[in-house]
């Protein structure tokens, strides 16, 4: 979901360079001293915050070979939630950005990406496992639930970000966002399963229609199809911020999420398939998979509450 600008008909470019990225996280225990884990050719990401509290220094941690830096902080309100997400997965597919164009806004345009065989747009099922979902002012819930989001990668007036068709909750709190905020999301079963201990790691998603198996690569692949590199698929596939939907009674909303880089391994998937893509046009049940993308635990802080779009 929020970034910087870039023209409609080309992606924005990538940030390069392996310098160090200022970020938080949470939980740090009064008096804790910088803890390094260090990786092959790793580049260093200090973790620190605007208005950390006295006593909780930082976190250096080595990312083998990581290049994108991130994006800073935004100094976390009392309104805003915080979650830590389990088994997060990017699954992407290819799609003619023409067909995506036709569900977007005015001032919204599909990004396009720069194929072999000629330039396309992406869209991608986010599937996670929520755990100790909370706002601020509120002490962690023990709530674990499977989570779905479907998103197109957009710009909205230039500016980058992704566009949410739709979202799927286990979870009765889907009401809230439902009808507090006229969020398009709906109640779906949904299980998520993950074998982090096996050679190769395997990843399985039942949510109804919606299903994918998937394993680990041997080797990351060198590089992803329509990026210029691993700075650039960093960024946008993995590091939107700033989404936007149409509420119920159709203006669009807006809201913002911040975390830290990701470090995904890459995984391909023997079967996958979203209906959700698939009624709105975009795929049909033979359409691979562009991508897999799947790390362990993902802390996430969301913005809340959502607000109307309004264009700068």
């Amino acid at each position: 979901m929020p970034a910087s600008s870039a023209p409609p008909s080309s992606s924005p470019t990538p940030r390069d360079g392996g310098a160090s990225v200022t970020i938080t996280l949470p939980g740090t225990p009064p008096g804790t001293g910088p803890i390094a884990r260090r990786g092959i050719h790793g580049t260093c990401a200090e973790y620190g915050s605007p208005g950390t509290p006295a006593g909780r220094g930082p976190i250096a941690v080595f990312f083998p070979g990581m290049t994108f830096r991130g994006t800073p902080r935004p100094r976390p309100r009392w309104h805003h939630a915080q979650t830590e997400l389990d088994d997060f997965a990017i699954v992407s597919y290819r799609v003619p950005a023409d067909a995506l164009a036709r569900h977007l806004p005015t001032g919204f345009a599909p990004m396009k990406f720069a194929f072999d065989d000629g330039q396309d747009a992406l869209v991608s099922a986010v599937v996670f496992r929520d755990r100790d979902f909370h706002f601020r002012f509120c002490p962690p819930a023990a709530i674990t639930c499977g989570q779905i989001n479907y998103r197109a990668y957009v710009t909205a007036y230039g500016d980058p970000g992704v566009w949410f068709f739709g979202t799927s909750l286990d979870h009765p709190l889907v009401a809230i966002p439902r009808h507090l905020w006229g969020m398009p999301w709906r109640r779906d079963r949904i299980h998520i399963e993950a074998d982090w201990n096996g050679t190769p790691a395997r990843w399985r998603l039942n949510a109804g229609g919606a299903t994918c198996e998937a394993k680990e690569l041997s080797e990351p692949p060198a590089k992803l199809p329509g990026f210029t590199g691993q700075s650039h698929w960093m960024e946008l596939l993995t590091h939107p911020t700033r989404g936007w939907y149409r509420r119920r009674n159709r203006q669009v909303g807006t809201y913002s999420i911040w975390h830290p880089p990701m470090r995904p391994r890459h995984f391909t998937a023997g079967s996958a398939r979203f209906p959700v893509f698939e009624r709105l046009g975009l795929t049909t049940s033979e359409t691979p998979a562009h991508s897999v993308l799947i790390q362990p635990r993902l802390h996430f802080d969301i913005h809340t509450p959502p607000r109307r779009f309004r264009p700068a």
